[in-house]
């Protein structure tokens, strides 16, 4: 009799357990698919007006349509990126997403002596959204009509040119000085706190070149505001055909390309890290966001996480030894 009890107690047990389990799993189910429970944040740690925008505008409209709430950009520029990086780091609303770039991800970790945040332990990847060429552009006004003319132009007055960038530390600072190594030209640079106050200069006159991505550029080379001499990519680009890469102009094996690409909070949940993953590789995957960044001269990717954290690391290793070549530091060091 008391065994029979203790079976039937067991079974109670057991059934009761089930049932429990079957009930908490669709609130498990609902509290995922509940999230994003308000609009998503989108932050750009650079002035609007740049390619990371361009990049950012694309994907967020995309994303948008399939993830339940709208999601907006959000431009944070200041400290090569730095104060962007780290309020997203330190956000608690579960709804703030970073764009990551080769500036925040894979050269400030090398020229800051102090970071306030880090890179690996702060983030998550998503995805890889984007890499943009890298175009060499100079004001019309300059006497050279391609980059073996800029280069010796450049050597005939050692320190009078300028060039501007995003800032230090920025994608266009690093393209520059990595082809000032390969040129052994002497340009001064000029730091901007962004790429559009950057352009506003160079097309005035104020400054002499620039290297910037290419989707902020097309539209002023068009125009004729802007002369492009070289471009950063290993093959001639589509909108761009009569402009030679560097490589082709004498210095072989030269490629520059700016990446972009999504990064979470580490302490978000591992559920809205997945669904945040599934949904920006379908968006970056899709037609109509790989038709506008191809307009822009960008090319969309969309990999896993697992594949953006490897690339992130490559990159890291590929420019640690460029940068302490060209003693590349940050604004007031």
């Amino acid at each position: 009799m008391t065994d029979s009890l203790h079976a039937l107690t067991r079974r109670q047990w057991l059934a009761a357990s089930g049932a429990a389990a079957l009930a908490t799993t669709p609130l498990l189910g609902r509290a995922q698919a509940d999230w994003p429970s308000k609009p998503l944040r989108l932050v750009v740690p650079f002035a609007p007006g740049g390619s990371s925008e361009i990049v950012a505008r694309a994907v967020a409209g995309e994303m948008a349509k399939t993830i339940g709430q709208n999601v907006f950009v959000d431009n944070k520029p200041g400290a090569a990126g730095n104060i962007a990086m780290q309020e997203v780091a330190n956000s608690t609303d579960g709804h703030t997403l970073i764009l990551g770039h080769i500036g925040t991800l894979a050269v400030n970790p090398f020229i800051f002596s102090k970071l306030p945040y880090d890179a690996a332990r702060d983030f998550v990847p998503v995805t890889l959204v984007s890499k943009v060429p890298s175009l060499y552009v100079v004001h019309p006004d300059l006497p050279v009509k391609n980059l073996k003319e800029f280069v010796a132009y450049a050597k005939s007055k050692p320190g009078q040119l300028n060039y501007g960038s995003a800032g230090n530390g920025s994608a266009g600072h690093l393209a520059f000085e990595y082809l000032k190594m390969v040129t052994d030209i002497f340009v001064l640079h000029v730091p901007y706190r962004g790429t559009g106050p950057m352009l506003t200069d160079l097309m005035a006159g104020r400054l002499q070149a620039a290297s910037v991505g290419a989707p902020a550029l097309l539209q002023f080379i068009k125009a004729g505001k802007l002369r492009c001499i070289a471009t950063g990519t290993t093959q001639r680009l589509p909108q761009l055909p009569d402009v030679p890469t560097v490589a082709e102009q004498g210095y072989p094996g030269f490629e520059m390309t700016q990446w972009y690409g999504l990064l979470a909070p580490s302490k978000w949940p591992k559920a809205h890290v997945a669904k945040l993953e599934a949904e920006a590789i379908r968006a970056t995957r899709s037609t109509l966001v790989k038709e506008k960044l191809a307009n822009d001269t960008a090319l969309a990717v969309g990999n896993t996480a697992a594949e953006f954290e490897a690339f992130i690391k490559a990159e890291q290793a590929r420019w640690k030894p460029v940068i302490a070549r060209a003693q590349i530091k940050p604004d007031g060091a």
